[in-house]
């Protein structure tokens, strides 16, 4: 099966039912599901990348953060978790209601991943929706700071968002330095709080 022929959508779940979902952001840490099963893993031809404005887990419409998409290019590290077969269709719906409904700037797909040990599994992937009013696209570091020291959401703060995604990568050795240059800047009081 050809790359360009895999099923995408962002109005319905789509037809495929890997054994596997791709987390690259808070499904790192933070599934919201029982999994059988936590791979390391590689996505190859896309990259993670903070992109997308949130306007409901981590900001709002009047003070948006940040959060991360994939975009096309490179290779990004992160893990597969085994979705279980008792519950399966419950939890696809899990993943198609957190990742699509609320801030809806996800398109639902299947890629092929790598596992740690060289092999190739297929798994359901979150790619960054870039025809979605929320897609920001790579911000100067300022803009993306400020984003993301703003935003608060449902779910938490974004700046904790970004702290949990550098932690976890720098846990297993998968260091991102544009990730740390953007959390070591979103920490920084803005000029402005300090000239007050």
């Amino acid at each position: 099966m050809s790359r360009s022929r895999y099923p995408a959508s962002s109005t319905a779940p789509i037809a495929a039912r890997p054994a596997w979902v791709f987390a690259y952001g808070s499904l790192m840490w933070n599934p919201g599901f029982a999994t059988t099963g936590t791979r390391p893993a590689r996505l190859r031809g896309w990259h993670r990348a903070f992109c997308i404005r949130s306007e409901h887990y981590r900001g709002t419409a009047g003070k948006p953060g940040l959060i991360l998409g994939l975009l096309p290019g490179g290779v990004c590290p992160g893990f597969v978790h085994r979705l279980p077969e008792d519950g399966y269709d419950a939890t696809r719906r899990y993943l198609w209601d957190r990742e699509i409904l609320n801030d809806g700037v996800y398109v639902e797909t299947v890629r092929p991943v790598t596992l740690d040990n060289g092999s190739t599994v297929e798994a359901l992937v979150y790619l960054a929706n870039r025809a979605h009013h929320q897609f920001a696209g790579k911000l100067p570091l300022d803009q993306a700071a400020t984003l993301v020291r703003q935003g608060h959401g449902v779910t938490g703060s974004c700046l904790d968002y970004l702290a949990n995604t550098v932690e976890r990568l720098d846990a297993l050795g998968m260091r991102e330095p544009g990730l740390r240059a953007l959390l070591a800047a979103a920490k920084e009081a803005p000029k402005s709080m300090l000239e007050g």
